[in-house]
């Protein structure tokens, strides 16, 4: 049975294939085959991976990723559809959608976004829902290091209190939209924000996301 998470996986793939090896992303110095190399580490080699969460680690990922890089990008593609091996936490069908739902949901907007005349996707009410989900249990996390209150409101009135404080910024947008601000991608999320202005000026500049 398809989950989200798959089919987020499988559109990131042929994303990727699309775009060609040498592509720009959003992730700040990372072309395609950069990041096809980090969700390949991320799910197969968990010994490395954990310098995405431990300093300590750091550059000891970074040297495996860089040889996951240097591997044919046919093959890296190959494996990010193929998806983790059976021992990989995420080869449980409920950590996959837990956790790569919107890691697959982001990245894949970091290929389409960073490409001259993108266009939104079409909405899926299911998905959004989705990702607000996940949105809310998150929204603590991701807007740890906002300097102003924040807090994210989808279109219906709903909300999810990212971080605390005043003076409070509201950014209002569709799920999807919300969830690519909150991962830092604040100047291509397609959003509006409601607060003080110097607020709003300080809420941009931040460096947001895990």
């Amino acid at each position: 049975m398809s989950t989200h998470a798959r089919r987020e996986r499988l559109l990131l793939a042929d994303l990727l294939e699309g775009a060609g090896p040498d592509a720009p992303t959003l992730c700040e110095g990372w072309t395609t085959r950069d990041l096809a190399a980090h969700l390949v580490v991320r799910e197969r080699r968990a010994d490395a991976a954990g310098g995405l969460v431990i300093p300590a680690l750091a550059a000891r990922l970074e040297r495996v990723q860089k040889e996951f890089a240097a591997k044919p990008y046919d093959e890296l593609l190959r494996l990010i559809r193929t998806g983790p091996p059976r021992f990989s936490p995420y080869a449980l069908k409920q950590v996959d959608e837990a956790a790569n739902t919107v890691e697959f949901y982001v990245h894949a907007e970091d290929v389409r976004r960073a490409r001259p005349g993108w266009t939104p996707r079409e909405p899926d009410p299911v998905l959004a829902d989705a990702l607000w989900t996940r949105l809310e249990r998150m929204a603590r996390a991701l807007g740890r290091k906002s300097p102003v209150g924040l807090v994210l409101r989808r279109p219906d009135g709903r909300t999810a209190v990212a971080h605390r404080g005043a003076p409070v910024v509201t950014v209002t947008g569709e799920p999807g939209e919300l969830v690519l601000f909150a991962f830092g991608r604040t100047s291509e999320a397609r959003v509006e924000t409601e607060g003080d202005k110097d607020a709003v000026a300080r809420l941009l500049d931040a460096d947001l996301g895990i």
